[in-house]
């Protein structure tokens, strides 16, 4: 598939709800029922059954629907030297639910290594065909530095990193690696998800930030600094894309507000080649701030929500792309849902069969507005 399609018309995050046989199969290696050998099987088999199903639907890009990690943004960290994590019990506070987190710190320097998550992207890569192609999914470099800086770890981060701008280099080189790692494992569509940008967005943010005694003018030029960091040298020939999200557990959401006062940093000077923007309801406020994109960049606008299993009023979709259109050029635009459907495993309040109808509608309303 040519660079200049992806993303596509009807696209989607990444990833989706665990199957109840991948389910079963999980609690039954994590009660030593199973082996990992069988667990895997099954898990490759899910995997399969999951691209056959989006193919199906008529989607151009693949994904292993993030089936083989717990967490969307954890997981990945792990596979970096220097990175450890426990489970102890605590978490992140969403709206009205405690998204159960695994504790994820620093024992030393974050150094590349070889990443399972490419050995991962090797078996999706084999259900390419002439109609699609496989999308990976990790979480961006700001999200990392952010893990790594959250009060509950920045004292033992300070033991190997004593300034921010340290940990920074390091997150940036390292992955720099990884994204090398993917491509010669022959990814050509990676997407960055990034909660980063969402959590400073909003009155509530500014507050928060304002009572730690940190400017946050100074914390959007970090994330914007690590994540162009890691996209040094990139291969010409690698679409990478970022998802700009504000939270997505088991149908809460972790902060609200609009783009406006991030715009100037992730929208204009960011350097993907698409951003996936979450617009799913008034919590990401107006279309405004889409003026900022820079014209190298695509919008993928998240009108159809993932946290509800209502369907939306394709009309009303379809007039929202059109006020989208009076900020950035139609042809630049393409439709999502909002989020993944499973940032984590326990997935959103939804169902299967309701999941496919949300892609479903996607899909129809693509092909009315740009007619592909």
């Amino acid at each position: 598939m040519s660079k200049l399609q992806e993303p596509f018309r009807y696209d989607y995050v990444g990833s989706f709800l665990r199957t109840e046989e991948l389910k079963k199969a999980t609690t039954q290696y994590n009660e030593n029922k199973i082996t990992k050998e069988v667990y895997d099987n099954i898990v490759n088999e899910e995997i399969a059954k999951l691209v056959a199903k989006q193919k199906e639907l008529g989607y151009h890009v693949i994904t292993d629907g993030e089936f083989r990690r717990t967490y969307w943004h954890l997981d990945f960290m792990w596979g970096f030297e220097g990175v450890a994590h426990e489970q102890t019990g605590s978490g992140v506070q969403f709206d009205g639910e405690l998204a159960s987190l695994e504790d994820t710190y620093l024992v030393g320097k974050i150094k590349a290594k070889k990443h399972p998550f490419v050995e991962y992207f090797r078996y999706l890569k084999q259900f390419e065909d002439e109609n699609t192609i496989a999308k990976y999914t990790i979480p961006a470099p700001a999200q990392m530095f952010q893990q790594m800086i959250v009060p509950t770890n920045i004292e033992t981060t300070r033991k190997y990193y004593a300034t921010n701008e340290e940990l920074i280099q390091d997150i940036g080189v390292a992955y720099q690696d990884v994204i090398k790692q993917f491509y010669k494992a022959g990814c050509r569509n990676l997407q960055l998800d990034d909660c980063t940008w969402g959590a400073i967005v909003g009155d509530a943010a500014k507050q928060r930030y304002k009572a730690l005694e940190i400017d946050l003018e100074d914390v959007k030029k970090q994330l914007l600094t690590v994540n162009n960091l890691a996209l040094e040298g990139r291969p010409e020939d690698m679409v990478i894309t970022s998802h700009i999200c504000r939270g997505n557990y088991h149908s809460t959401f972790f902060t609200s507000g609009p783009y406006d006062t991030v715009a100037d940093y992730v929208f204009a000077k960011e350097n993907v080649d698409a951003l996936f923007l979450e617009y799913d309801d008034e919590r990401s406020g107006g279309f405004a701030p889409l003026k900022k994109v820079s014209e190298d960049k695509k919008v993928v606008l998240g009108l159809i929500t993932t946290k509800k299993p209502d369907l939306e009023d394709k009309e009303k979709v379809i007039n929202r792309i059109r006020q989208a259109a009076k900020y950035i050029p139609l042809e630049r635009l393409c439709l999502s849902p909002q989020c993944g459907f499973a940032s984590c495993a326990i997935g959103n309040k939804l169902t299967e069969e309701e999941q496919w109808a949300k892609l479903k509608l996607v899909k129809e309303i693509a092909e009315e507005v740009w007619g592909e």
